[in-house]
């Protein structure tokens, strides 16, 4: 059984943050697979059902990001998991774009260390939706915790489609194929200018 968490925080205040875009391709899997996840259960909202033939439970922890890793651990200790794959933001890539790791570091996300400290292992497969670079002026607090601009609603919209298409890659392929198909960077479009 594959266990797909994706990282946020709980409330209206933080619905449709760069923090909580975790939770959004959570949304996107229970709507695409017609998966209930109301039932509050472990320190989050959760739900049980099939992804291309794979039994998978969807989860919204609901501790508050940095305590992720305590709903987390309840799940994996109450069902038979075999595969994690955690979803979460990630300010060090690109609105939009999305890269899968299998084990290593929180890298600074305060969720994912969290996790590790929990589940006692690094080990785990992490899909990160970019959601840009900080802003110079603005602490990172406050740029996790604040909406997206309006500009960058196409391509965030687009990020968590991909990071929802790539858990399906996983589940019926391997974590191995799925970073070949989905760790790469977009190509820039350079326009020729005329005037020169």
């Amino acid at each position: 059984m594959y266990l797909i968490v994706g990282l946020g925080n709980p409330g209206a205040t933080y619905k449709g943050t760069r923090h909580n875009v975790g939770f959004e391709v959570i949304d996107k899997l229970a709507f695409d697979h017609s998966i209930n996840i109301n039932k509050s259960k472990h320190k989050a909202h959760i739900g049980q059902g099939i992804i291309d033939k794979h039994k998978v439970i969807l989860a919204k922890p609901q501790t508050y990001m940095n305590l992720s890793g305590e709903s987390v651990k309840e799940i994996t200790k109450y069902y038979d998991i075999e595969n994690i794959i955690i979803i979460y933001d990630e300010i060090a890539i690109n609105v939009g774009e999305i890269r899968l790791k299998e084990k290593g570091s929180a890298g600074g996300h305060n969720g994912i260390k969290s996790i590790i400290h929990h589940l006692c292992t690094d080990e785990f497969l992490r899909i990160r939706v970019g959601v840009g670079e900080k802003p110079k002026h603005m602490v990172l607090s406050d740029y996790v915790l604040s909406k997206f601009f309006k500009e960058e609603h196409e391509d965030i919209i687009e990020g968590i489609t991909k990071a929802g298409d790539a858990v399906e890659y996983v589940i019926n392929s391997s974590p191995v194929l799925a970073m070949s198909k989905y760790n790469v960077r977009k190509k820039v479009e350079i326009k020729e200018n005329k005037d020169i």
